[in-house]
């Protein structure tokens, strides 16, 4: 047991040195460098430079390998890096990546050590590499419900601001100054795309790519529909606050009504696993036939797999779609 615990502690030790070395200190560097740059008072040539005023290149990682790998594979880039912005995370889609690949490795060597089964091994590698990109979708499904509280009530300060007289992109410039994150934010980014030179149309229906919510469509359908066939803009706006907080209440009613339904799912999915805890510190001896034997793995993967069937079942069942 001991020469087990030594060699999970050296891979261990190994992945993370791999994951500061090539990772967390190459973006420490960068860090430090634009700090730098910024703390460098600038003459006046140095501020009329050509190119200063193009869009730079969206960086995927700050290292310069797996920055030209992920930029050649834009089929697994672009998705990660789209949903990285929706998540409101601040990381880099190879932090991303490096992560999952480095998560998946260490379940893979600590299971194949302690059982040495090479499909269980695998199997718990890829339930450890999902595990970042399942924090991220949590993240955005987090800010997409705070978005959808917070637009009723930025829809509403764009009519009023209408009725007192000012253009429709002065009342999206007072959303992005007086309304929090993520409302201010989206609605900033709107604001400096139109600002400068892009369409207000265009500027619009990247909000609504951005924040895939029924809601925002919604918004951008009544603006952009408006803006076509004419009509008072601000009776729109609030009409559409009003649908919307309509909806947001069913939306309510409808969460507590499958509220049992998801504490059920929950408990069930939870109980297999935390009784396997407790029995392995209980009674170890009880649960040693099912990692020594390979009927026992057999029994384990396929127990593992029904759960997560089960589990996906009782998550469609009480997802009502409104």
């Amino acid at each position: 047991m001991a020469i087990v615990v030594l060699t999970f502690i050296v891979f261990l030790t190994i992945i993370l040195g791999a994951h500061y070395a090539f990772v967390l200190r190459a973006e420490n560097d960068g860090r430090s460098k634009l700090l730098r740059r910024l703390a460098k008072p600038k003459s006046k040539s140095d501020l009329f430079k050509s190119g200063e005023l193009e869009r730079p290149v969206d960086k995927l990682s700050s290292v310069r390998a797996i920055q030209s790998i992920l930029s050649r594979a834009k089929g697994l880039s672009r998705p990660l890096e789209l949903l990285i912005t929706q998540s409101g995370l601040t990381i880099t889609v190879g932090t991303l990546v490096l992560t999952s690949v480095l998560l998946g490795c260490v379940g893979y060597l600590v299971v194949k050590v302690l059982t040495h089964f090479t499909f269980l091994a695998l199997a718990v590698a890829l339930m450890l590499a999902s595990v970042p990109v399942i924090f991220v979708r949590w993240k955005r499904t987090r800010r997409f419900r705070t978005f959808e509280e917070q637009f009723p009530e930025a829809i509403e300060l764009m009519a009023r601001a209408m009725r007192a007289g000012h253009a429709f992109p002065t009342g999206i410039l007072m959303v992005a100054e007086e309304m929090p994150s993520p409302m201010g934010a989206e609605f900033k980014l709107l604001y400096d795309r139109q600002n400068f030179g892009m369409s207000l149309n265009d500027a619009l229906k990247g909000l609504a790519e951005r924040v895939p919510i029924l809601d925002a469509r919604f918004f951008t359908t009544a603006v952009l529909t408006q803006r076509e066939t004419g009509g008072n803009l601000s009776e729109i706006l609030d009409n559409l606050a009003a649908v919307i907080r309509d909806r947001f209440k069913v939306k309510r009613q409808v969460r507590a009504v499958t509220a049992h339904g998801r504490i059920t799912g929950w408990i069930l999915s939870g109980m297999p696993p935390v009784l396997a805890l407790i029995l392995s510190v209980v009674s170890p001896e009880y649960l040693k036939p099912m990692i020594t034997d390979p009927l026992g793995i057999q029994m384990i993967a396929a127990g593992c797999t029904m759960q997560v069937i089960g589990t996906l079942i009782i998550r469609k069942l009480v997802n009502i779609r409104y």
